[in-house]
């Protein structure tokens, strides 16, 4: 059944809101404040801005994600197709699934492995995974739950586990992306899949393992198919990509695929960079889905900014180590 796309003008109070949500983000002015702060407090006292509300010596780690979490509750609550929001809430629910998992697997405790923000109460989905229940959860989630359950008891290679659970979390972004029958939506997550496949190929090539096992691994859905992929000498990435949004990592992907590649820093921070500059396109947008689809991916890179930097500063990295792993801005 085909499904209707909701009217542009349907977003226009949550688009109001979200750009003006924009200006607490961390900007690259904010960013370079945080760097070169002169110790983790310092740094911190920049998120006030943002509206994190952390302090040093405190839990940082629980507050970003309780304000990841609430910022999701937020805006489900408040757009008039509440899919969008799933597509980027999803993955935190098989993340966890991945930890109960391998919890049952090697009969550990689970609980400080489990994230919240996920479209399901990560406690809840611990009771009713003990007691083989998921109810209320989507019918592809119970099923790549139970698959995985499966290989993991059968071959004992959580890889293999792992592998299910992430094919069925790209299967099931596809399919929330299709019906909320968004273009934009559709499109970052096909670029998402071909950012998952083209690092599981560079990782592969530099494992030094072949087609066949790089084509049990690969997702579907992407815009290069997996058997192009698997195909493909590790030089040639570049090629499979080079007139998409991925040119760039791709060529910087087959320098790292060598053995001599050296780091994957530089490869890694590409890909992300192609995402945030797919969806830079929205600030162009005045009211529709595309605000809101940017501004969920802008708030996901800026935690991984945020952890960066912190982590950096707890490391004692001087300011351009911290730069050097550090993604484009969104604002």
């Amino acid at each position: 059944m085909s499904q209707k796309r909701k009217k542009d003008t349907d977003y226009i109070t949550i688009s109001t809101r979200i750009h003006a949500m924009e200006n607490r983000l961390l900007s690259r002015e904010r960013m370079e404040r945080m760097v070169s702060a002169q110790n983790e407090g310092e740094a911190l006292k920049v998120l006030d801005e943002c509206g994190y509300g952390v302090s040093a010596g405190g839990a940082v780690e629980a507050r970003l994600a309780d304000a990841q979490g609430a910022l999701f509750d937020e805006l489900q609550g408040a757009v008039p197709e509440p899919r969008l929001i799933d597509v980027f809430r999803l993955k935190y629910d098989y993340h966890n699934a991945k930890a109960l998992i391998k919890a049952e697997a090697t009969g550990s405790d689970a609980r400080r492995l489990l994230v919240s923000g996920g479209r399901y109460d990560c406690q809840q989905l611990a009771e009713e995974f003990q007691r083989e229940s998921l109810s209320g959860t989507s019918a592809c989630f119970q099923q790549a739950v139970a698959a995985a359950r499966r290989v993991l008891a059968d071959t004992r290679d959580p890889q293999r586990s792992d592998v299910v659970l992430d094919k069925a979390c790209y299967a099931e972004m596809a399919q929330l992306a299709a019906d909320c029958a968004s273009p934009f939506l559709q499109g970052y997550v096909r670029l998402c899949i071909d950012v998952a496949n083209l690092r599981t190929a560079v990782r592969v090539a530099r494992m030094g393992k072949g087609g066949d096992f790089l084509l049990q691994v690969l997702m579907p859905g992407g815009s290069v198919t997996e058997s192009a992929l698997a195909a493909a000498q590790p030089e040639d990435l570049g090629n499979l990509f080079q007139s998409g949004a991925l040119a760039k990592a791709a060529k910087l992907g087959a320098q790292a695929a060598r053995p001599e590649g050296g780091t994957m820093l530089a490869f890694e921070r590409e890909c992300d960079n192609a995402l945030t500059r797919y969806v830079a396109g929205a600030k162009r947008v005045p009211f529709g889905e595309e605000p809101v689809i940017a501004f969920l991916h802008a708030k996901e890179a800026e935690l991984t900014a945020i952890r960066i930097i912190l982590s950096g500063c707890r490391a004692g990295l001087d300011e351009a180590m911290i730069w050097e792993r550090l993604r484009e801005c969104y604002v």
